[in-house]
């Protein structure tokens, strides 16, 4: 039995365990709970408005330990990285529900495109969470839903891409929130008051922008694709305003952050990432919130089932993920447990479901394939030393990818082997 084949029966006989005998993650979650505590609890926590704005979508990012901003190489790349889309595979449109804590959700639908280094995507997300109120005497006098709704639009471009260097992909997000609030009613009458919900409503705009730069290091497989990835972006920097149906104003502050995160592939199957996070406070830098850092790993069992894992350290109280992904007919279905004790000083379950659609690349893959194909009758024709036809050739590959290395390392070896035979002929007709 190979190696492989040995690490992937361990893999696949643990990931089962756990599902037959759950693991009694509270012990060791309190126990990491004592360690951070003190060192990371924040005073500044929950200093800002929109706070949905952090809480994942659900499905794999969240089983990555929200670590993503290094990876940003599916749909999820939107609330993490905004340069994602230049390098998106394919078109990809995906539904998220995460499950949140006291009855919450997030809903999330997105979708993105690529035509050659351009990206461009729409996602639209909504919070909401039962608002319910009683009167003294414990009755009901209004019931509604309080609810976070952002839209984002989508574009980057990866710069300078070519076959060596895959190229800096740049993008921003441009992005809209609104927050309802129900009416709420008067302690004395209980008649619920036209427009108090208006007043405590508010609208954010903001926008967010994203860099990653993908290469190779450390490879131990055969794929084009650069197997590290370094990605840095600044979130949710922008305004909100408050007091609509009496004075409008610029209230608190968004969860503006600055995070860097790193991805790593070793082996085909096997993805490490980790990234570093530090709120900003736009209106008082000296409240902004301590720094958080989160890792995951990612195990494809098979070409249509993947594992994960990921640790979150945010505030004084970790979150850990457990997930899977595979496909149905064509559909990839991401399933996600999260023991959560960041959103709650209770230990918290919750879980988080993704579907996700891939449909074509455009036409990138036939693209290439007949560069390559090019390519090697270019290199066909150089070997038999017809060195006009494979210029002519190289040329073709040049007109269809200006940066494709290979065809121009080609035409600097017939210009070099062209300029050393009149050399050498001018050397041989020497008096």
């Amino acid at each position: 039995m190979s190696l492989r084949a040995l690490f992937l029966k361990a893999v696949i006989f643990l990931a089962f365990t756990g599902l037959i005998f759950p693991l009694d993650l509270t012990e060791w979650n309190q126990s990491l709970s004592k360690i951070f505590g003190d060192s990371m609890i924040d005073a500044n926590e929950g200093m800002t408005i929109f706070r949905s704005l952090n809480i994942p979508v659900g499905g794999r990012v969240e089983s990555l330990g929200t670590a993503f901003t290094g990876v940003a190489d599916d749909i999820s790349f939107f609330d993490y990285n905004p340069a994602g889309s230049a390098v998106m595979e394919k078109t990809e449109v995906a539904l998220f529900h995460n499950a949140w804590i006291a009855d919450s959700a997030m809903e999330t639908i997105a979708g993105t495109i690529r035509n050659g280094n351009l990206g461009m995507g729409a996602q639209l997300k909504c919070f909401y969470v039962p608002f319910t109120e009683y009167n003294m005497y414990g009755e009901r006098v209004a019931g509604s839903y309080y609810s976070e709704t952002t839209a984002t639009a989508n574009i980057s471009y990866n710069f300078l891409a070519g076959y060596n260097f895959k190229g800096i992909a740049v993008g921003a997000n441009v992005r809209g929130g609104w927050r309802s609030m129900p009416d709420y009613t008067d302690n004395a009458t209980d008649e619920i008051i036209s427009g108090s919900g208006l007043r405590q409503s508010a609208l954010a705009l903001m926008t967010d922008i994203g860099l990653l730069l993908r290469f190779n290091g450390g490879k131990f497989y055969s794929n084009r694709e650069p197997n590290i990835r370094l990605g840095l972006s600044l979130n949710n920097l922008g305004f909100a305003l408050t007091g609509f149906g009496s004075s409008v104003k610029v209230d608190d502050a968004l969860p503006t952050r600055i995070s860097a995160g790193l991805s790593y592939r070793p082996f085909a199957p096997l993805l490490f990432s980790l990234e570093f996070r530090k709120p900003i406070h736009l209106q008082s830098l000296s409240s902004s919130g301590k720094w958080s850092a989160g890792t995951g790993i990612e195990i494809i069992i098979t070409r249509f089932f993947a594992v994960r894992t990921g640790f979150l350290l945010q505030g004084g109280n970790p979150r850990i993920s457990l997930g899977s992904g595979f496909d149905i007919r064509g559909i990839q279905v991401q399933v996600n447990y999260t023991f959560d004790l960041t959103s709650s000083a209770a230990p918290v379950n919750h879980i988080s479901l993704g579907a996700k659609v891939r449909f074509s690349d455009r036409g990138r893959a036939l693209r290439q394939k007949h560069i390559d194909e090019l390519y090697t009758k270019g290199l066909n024709q150089y070997s038999l030393g017809d060195y006009n036809s494979a210029r002519e050739t190289w040329n073709e590959v040049l007109a269809l990818d200006s940066r494709f290395d290979p065809a121009i390392e080609g035409l600097k070896a017939i210009e070099r082997t062209e300029n050393l035979y009149k050399r050498i002929v001018e050397i041989q007709s020497l008096d």
